[in-house]
């Protein structure tokens, strides 16, 4: 496979850009490569500089669940702009995908529209802080709710990919007020949350864990975190960016019957073009500018391009039968991957919720944190590099997740299982 122009684009862009990437995770570093630079993307496949194919299990990190390029996405996009790309002002597509989005979400009253995931979740714990009086944000280990100063305590996603231990530039008056727990441990959650000198304003998680590769919750965990919350009277924030509109049209909190305070969304909303959102109960959202005194603002929020895509995007997800075919195709390709695992290596577990699922090169079960440390990064990248050399586009970092796609084809996952069977017979060597 020909690679010479990714080659001499990632060489250029590293003089001009930082690690040569805008997003550290895309530079490959874990994997032991260079990134390939991609020119097209179309249904389930994309395209490199060097015109080589890749079936993409990566769908833009999660966004593309109806597959790239989708004509009822692009129409409306195309419909949009011949309006003009921004307006700095209210139009009326807003509207229309905040009533697609609460009616969707019960949880959500009020929505307010935002540029990133990121913006939606430090605006959310703005929010919090601002409702209850209260300082303190609790999260949970290897749990990545984008890269505000105080989220970046024992994060996943890229952080843990790189091995970085928070970020410098973090001052230590901003992470006092961060307390990060294990993910899935009922015991130190009540412990935590009923230390009343910790002054918590709210508990931020994702509900299945997916930056620290893809890991669900246990039985009976969201309802201990829902009833301690509720009891104590701490904002819960369902960070649902990753899981919103992707494990059901009503995301995980529909999925797993719980209702949160605050929800952040992203990616699915916007079909693919930049896009946040974060919303809830009245009474909470009431309390943001202008109607109330906690201040967000953006210059590009309620983008019309994005909120068309985001509109149309919704509107064909909420077609009957969607989940339950894309869940279903899922869980087939998960059980194909599962076999071959078990077949051909010592040490693998393969995690899945929905359409998203992470093979850990690890031993045992991975369901937090620590045990998702435990898996074999050096083994990923060999895996990693061998799919890419066959055509198969993964995400360059063990703890990130695989999602599947309404466009992927029943021979696009038995032709990716093919090359997964035979990647494994010669890791295994």
């Amino acid at each position: 496979m020909k690679t010479d122009i990714s080659r001499k684009l990632f060489a250029q862009a590293r003089k001009l850009i930082p690690g040569g990437v805008n997003s550290p995770v895309r530079a490959c570093k874990s994997v032991g490569c260079d990134p390939r630079f991609i020119t097209k993307a179309a249904g389930s496949k994309v395209y490199d500089a060097d015109g080589n194919e890749y079936i993409d299990f990566v769908c833009s990190w999660g966004p593309m669940i109806l597959g790239h390029n989708h004509p009822a996405v692009v129409t409306a996009i195309k419909e949009a702009l011949e309006n003009g790309t921004s307006f700095g002002a209210p139009a009326p597509v807003e509207v229309e995908l905040a009533e697609l989005v609460t009616k969707a979400l019960p949880s959500v009253d009020k929505v307010r529209f935002v540029s990133s995931g990121t913006e939606a979740t430090m605006s959310a714990l703005r929010l919090a802080r601002g409702y209850t009086g209260k300082k303190v944000v609790v999260k949970f280990d290897g749990c990545y709710h984008g890269h505000a100063d105080s989220f970046l305590v024992k994060a996943g996603s890229g952080v843990i990919t790189l091995g970085i231990p928070g970020s410098p530039g973090v001052p230590d008056d901003i992470v006092k007020n961060t307390v990060s727990i294990p993910y899935n441990n009922e015991e130190i959650l009540e412990k935590t949350l009923r230390d009343e000198s910790l002054d918590i304003a709210c508990v931020i998680m994702e509900p299945v864990a997916g930056n620290m590769g893809v890991v669900p919750p246990e039985p009976g965990f969201l309802q201990k975190v829902r009833a301690l919350t509720e009891e104590l009277g701490i904002v819960l924030i369902f960070d649902e960016v990753i899981t919103g509109f992707r494990l059901s049209y009503g995301g995980a909190q529909a999925k797993f019957g719980i209702t949160p305070d605050l929800t952040c969304l992203g990616k699915i909303i916007g079909g693919g073009l930049p896009v946040g959102a974060y919303g809830g109960k009245a009474e909470i959202m009431d309390q943001i500018a202008p109607d109330g005194p906690v201040y967000q603002a953006g210059t590009l929020s309620g983008n019309p391009l994005a909120m068309a895509a985001g509109a149309a995007t919704l509107k064909e997800l909420g077609k009957p039968g969607f989940y339950e075919a894309l869940d279903a195709k899922a869980e087939k390709f998960a059980n194909g991957l599962s076999t071959l695992c078990q077949k051909y290596l010592e040490h693998a577990t393969l995690n899945r919720q929905g359409s998203v699922m992470t093979a850990f090169f690890a031993a045992g079960p991975v369901f937090d944190f620590d045990s998702a440390m435990t898996a074999d990064t050096d083994m990923y990248g060999r895996y990693y590099r061998a799919m890419l050399d066959q055509g198969v586009y993964l995400a360059p970092s063990q703890f990130e997740g695989a999602f599947i796609s309404a466009a992927h084809s029943e021979a696009d996952l038995a032709k990716t299982l093919e090359v997964a069977e035979s990647v494994f017979s010669s890791l295994k060597k």
